[in-house]
């Protein structure tokens, strides 16, 4: 196969799992009661840990404006709590609350429910290859 035939079938392999992991995760999310921006917010949130807004807004990508809005329906519907920052009394740090961590949890089961469902059929190799085929892919961005 050439390398532009390659190129082509990359690109569109790669817009068509785009396409369909985004339909499954606004599909989940629908399910859950909140938003694909908000899933995104606690998300980050489960994995990294308590943040400061801006820390945050840069993880996922907003502006802080953005955040602060996504954050206020998030504490609004106590799914996420202000936190002093005791290394910095001058910021607030924005962490789950325990019902935050459920809806984080269930959500990030479903994630790996859908990872082991369609890498079922890899070898461990296959996996580990994958693996590093998106670390790398997701350094660049």
């Amino acid at each position: 196969m050439n390398s532009d035939k390659v190129e082509s079938g990359l690109n569109h392999a790669i817009v068509e799992f785009y396409e369909k992991l985004s339909s499954w995760e606004h599909a989940i999310v629908r399910e859950q009661g909140i938003s694909l921006s908000h899933a995104h917010t606690l998300e980050a949130l489960g994995f990294h840990g308590a943040m400061r807004m801006k820390e945050l807004a840069e993880k996922i990508g907003v502006t802080t404006g953005t955040l602060t809005v996504q954050i206020e329906k998030l504490v609004a519907a106590q799914l996420v709590e202000r936190i002093p920052n005791v290394q910095d009394r001058r910021s607030i740090l924005v962490g789950l609350t325990a019902e935050g961590q459920k809806l984080f949890q269930a959500h990030s089961d479903q994630h790996q429910a859908l990872t082991s469902e369609l890498t079922a059929d890899f070898s461990e190799e296959e996996r580990a290859l994958l693996l590093g085929f998106f670390e790398r892919m997701n350094r660049t961005f």
